[in-house]
């Protein structure tokens, strides 16, 4: 029996030496080890491991005009930046929790982007990831002719115009990404219209005339823009010009009188001859806007529809309407001046008279033209007739009202 008592207790001596090794792995409550974990949060594999990322979109062939988001997991996100091969950058936005960052712009057509993005996981591990995708080229690509031009001094009346190669069909989609700003907080809107020429355009206008010494930003932050059925933009266009001094032209053609006001004040009044009453040499009434000093040119009568009436190189031609109405100089016409209008549509004046007011104006002028006998208003598209439109429905020709 001893023999057998003496057999046990060496077995259970052995068992306590087997587990001794093993408990002292384990760490006790109280533990230096165990304080350490909970207070830097999660286990050490947790914290050495870092944070999540997913770029979306990715791969090759991505359909254009999306935003990019870049989400994290694990962690939060500490800078997100979106680059093209020619180091132009897509801005974006962090979400207030750092899980998430959205691009402010869209990703153009035909263009690789490298998406960069730090994180800093929960226990503090901090990490770069780098990806790469690239857009699908467009089938289509819209561009725009836009005026003023930059560095420009234009006159009160100017509007800021976009005209478009292709048809734009998503006209809110475009529009958003078109901001005007002012130096002193002028009030306007954007008014979509057909131009001339028969394509696209939208102006923008204030809902009176420019302050004389306005300073003008126009940002069009099209690059990456579906305009619909016209195709994509892959640039942006931007322009700032500054409002010169504060010219009226008065054409009255009632009294056969031009009048040239500055500041509210006559400058001077001049005889002139308007388009003859009665057919399709009439002028237009309504307000136009100078468009261009063009100087001496060829007037050729049959590329405004009225046959061989005239053939001619004329001075100090002041263009007003796409559709050929000009002031300019009409010596020809000069026994006219102040008692008929006889010319074909324009509004001419002595070689002297149109000598002097050429060198007063300047494009972006207002030339408010009145008259009984007149062949209709200028239409918006018909050069700058965007004044001859009521203010309230003006705004109604937004595409984002």
């Amino acid at each position: 029996m001893e023999a057998q008592l003496s057999h046990i207790r060496v077995r259970i001596a052995m068992v306590a030496v087997l587990l001794a090794p093993l408990a002292a792995c384990s760490p006790g409550p109280g533990s230096e080890a165990a304080t350490r974990s909970a207070g830097q949060g999660g286990t050490e594999s947790e914290r050495g491991r870092p944070a999540t990322v997913t770029t979306l979109p990715e791969g090759r062939g991505v359909r254009a005009g999306v935003t990019v988001k870049v989400t994290a997991a694990g962690g939060t996100l500490t800078a997100v930046t979106v680059t093209d091969a020619a180091g132009h950058a897509l801005g974006g936005t962090v979400s207030p929790d750092g899980a998430s960052w959205v691009s402010r712009r869209k990703a153009a057509p035909g263009t690789s982007y490298t998406v960069t993005a730090t994180t800093a996981a929960k226990g503090g591990t901090k990490s770069t990831t780098t990806s790469v995708f690239t857009t699908a080229g467009a089938d289509k690509i819209n561009k725009v002719d836009w005026r003023p031009g930059t560095g420009s001094t234009v006159g009160i009346a100017q509007p800021v115009s976009l005209v478009f190669d292709h048809p734009v069909t998503d006209k809110a989609a475009v529009e958003e990404q078109l901001k005007i700003t002012t130096s002193n907080g002028t009030v306007g809107s954007w008014g979509w219209m057909k131009d001339w020429s028969g394509r696209d355009r939208v102006d923008w206008r204030p809902k009176g005339y420019w302050k004389p010494g306005t300073k003008v930003t126009l940002d069009a932050q099209l690059d990456g823009t579906d305009s619909g059925e016209g195709g994509w933009f892959v640039r942006d266009y931007s322009t700032t010009f500054t409002i010169g001094a504060g010219h009226v032209v008065k054409v009255d053609l009632d009294r056969k009188l031009l009048t040239l006001e500055r500041d509210g004040s006559t400058v001077r009044t001049i005889p002139v001859s308007g388009g003859t009453p009665g057919g399709d040499k009439r002028s237009w009434r309504g307000t136009a806007v100078l468009m261009a000093k063009e100087g001496t040119i060829n007037m050729n009568s049959e590329t405004v529809g009225l046959g061989d009436a005239y053939d001619k190189m004329v001075d100090h031609s002041m263009r007003l309407t796409w559709s050929g109405m000009y002031a300019h100089a009409a010596p020809w016409n000069d026994r006219w001046f102040g008692k008929a209008n006889m010319s074909s549509g324009c509004i001419g004046m002595s070689d002297a008279d149109a000598d002097w007011f050429y060198g007063q104006v300047r494009p972006g002028d207002p030339f408010e033209i009145t008259g009984r006998d007149t062949k209709g208003t200028v239409a918006p598209g018909n050069g700058f007739g965007d004044w001859n439109v009521p203010w309230d429905r003006w705004q109604t020709m937004s595409a984002l009202r």
